[in-house]
């Protein structure tokens, strides 16, 4: 069962690389920046809670490069043991974001941790997949206590991949082992980089600004670590559909998709906003991670001020 999808409108949206419907909560291909509804409505349902891990399966060829780059930013959720000098602004700060979220419902707060990697090369399912399949590929992870977490590579063709959505998060129905939720998210690489991986690629429409310089040098990997983020966001807080949401429920706005196309304070259509750079290789981010990586990670809807919160 999805919820909602991530995908970046088309128009000014394809610029904003972030905004999610679909299973749950996706990120969808439609608004930029954009004026944002006043609240963030919370629908009594239950939102993801205790030690939950997040299960990385990697359906096509992924390098190991690329794939250390997604394993790390998961890993980066949750503060580092024996790092407590971490630099900031990092990622595990922007994930503490979603705990006014938490408080507001009077959950505690999840604790996100790496979990179990599958890598298949094979294609076991070919490569044209469509949502049964993300659902066959994500039962691979784990049951329960659990975010299954599907990646497709960039020869992997994905039902509504490029033309509604660049991501999408749901849950498994209702068993005697339990429920689990899973995320899915394209690498656009080779087929919509300027819809779903901006701005680290040329968009197709709107505001033609240079694109910037990815952090980790892989404008598909991360332009997935963008979409993987907010779909994670979404998947704390609208689990089951019936969370955190603006809109209606069949094409939700959530935490992260709320905030179309900010990364930094002074965000407008074509501009992410202002970022920090890299004096070494000029890329732009906005948190450090684990083992020195940097990313970029969109903003999050704060519920308490009804507004864009970033980091930088």
């Amino acid at each position: 069962m999805a919820f909602a999808t991530a995908t970046t409108a088309l128009v000014f949206a394809l610029l904003a690389s972030v905004v999610f419907r679909g299973s749950y909560g996706g990120r969808t291909l439609s608004a930029l920046v954009e004026e944002q509804p006043l609240a963030m409505t919370y629908h009594k349902g239950a939102l993801l809670a205790g030690n939950v891990s997040v299960n990385l399966i990697f359906y096509g060829k992924f390098t190991a490069s690329q794939r250390a780059i997604i394993s790390d930013f998961v890993a980066s959720l949750s503060p580092l043991p024996r790092q407590k000098d971490s630099l900031e602004p990092s990622v595990a700060t922007w994930w503490k974001t979603l705990a006014k979220y938490y408080a507001a419902s009077r959950t505690p707060l999840l604790k996100l941790g790496l979990g179990k990697q599958v890598v298949d090369e094979k294609y076991f399912l070919g490569r044209s997949l469509r949502d049964a399949d993300l659902a066959k590929l994500a039962a691979r992870g784990a049951p329960r206590n659990a975010v299954n977490v599907v990646l497709t590579a960039e020869d992997v063709a994905v039902e509504g991949f490029c033309m509604s959505r660049c991501g999408t998060h749901g849950a498994s129905r209702r068993s005697r082992a339990g429920r689990s939720t899973y995320v899915w998210v394209g690498n656009s690489a080779a087929q919509c980089p300027g819809q779903c991986a901006w701005p680290f690629h040329q968009p197709m429409y709107g505001p033609q600004a240079p694109p910037l310089v990815a952090p980790n040098g892989d404008v598909g990997v991360d332009g997935m670590i963008i979409n993987l983020a907010g779909l994670l966001a979404g998947t704390a807080t609208n689990p089951f559909g019936n969370g955190y949401f603006q809109g209606p429920k069949e094409a939700p706005l959530e935490a992260a998709t709320a905030c179309p196309g900010v990364y930094g304070k002074g965000a407008y259509p074509g501009y992410a906003g202002d970022l920090l750079v890299d004096p070494a290789t000029g890329a732009s981010y906005n948190a450090h991670g684990a083992r020195g990586r940097k990313y970029l990670l969109p903003a999050l809807f704060d519920p308490s001020t009804s507004s864009c919160s970033t980091l930088v």
